[in-house]
């Protein structure tokens, strides 16, 4: 048993010292009333206590607001905001804690991004969501006219159109 604990607590040692940092993306929904009364409060407030922690705020921005699916603690609205951060993998579960207590914080959710992927999200994240564009069409008209003549007596012809 003792030899057990050893290699787990050598194993987690090895682990924090390879992986020093990993980079997670933070996505939130936040509670839409306080943020509105608030903005630079209830957005800094992410990015405090993420340094607080230990970690490094790489981008944190609005992602957008809507009209929830379902009511979440009684809110119909909820704020998108979006983070990416460097952070040491054994403190996210204090992060995670932290957020869970926050009462501006309605949901949220993190991701370890593949360190290949890492600078082309960010700088995509940078641009923002993607606004649909709303294609131009051109439309044109065509006239047909079918010269009808009741005087025939043919009706095996075809009508000319002009």
């Amino acid at each position: 048993m003792a030899d057990y604990l050893k290699n787990q607590i050598l194993r987690l040692l090895l682990r924090s010292i390879i992986l020093s940092e990993n980079v997670y993306e933070g996505f939130y929904i936040l509670n839409s009333e306080l943020y509105a009364r608030s903005p630079d409060e209830i957005s800094g407030q992410m990015a405090a206590f993420i340094e607080k922690t230990g970690g490094e705020v790489l981008l944190s921005r609005l992602w957008d607001e809507r009209r929830l699916a379902y009511s979440i603690q009684g809110h119909k609205r909820g704020t998108y905001w979006l983070t990416y951060f460097k952070i040491d993998p054994l403190k996210v579960k204090e992060l995670t804690r932290q957020f869970q207590i926050t009462d501006s914080i309605l949901r949220f959710m993190f991701l370890k991004l593949d360190p290949r992927i890492v600078d082309t999200v960010v700088e995509h994240a940078k641009d923002g969501p993607i606004k649909p564009q709303i294609a131009e069409v051109e439309i044109t008209t065509t006239e047909v006219v079918i010269d009808i003549d009741e005087d025939d007596d043919n009706e095996d012809e075809v009508p000319e159109v002009l």
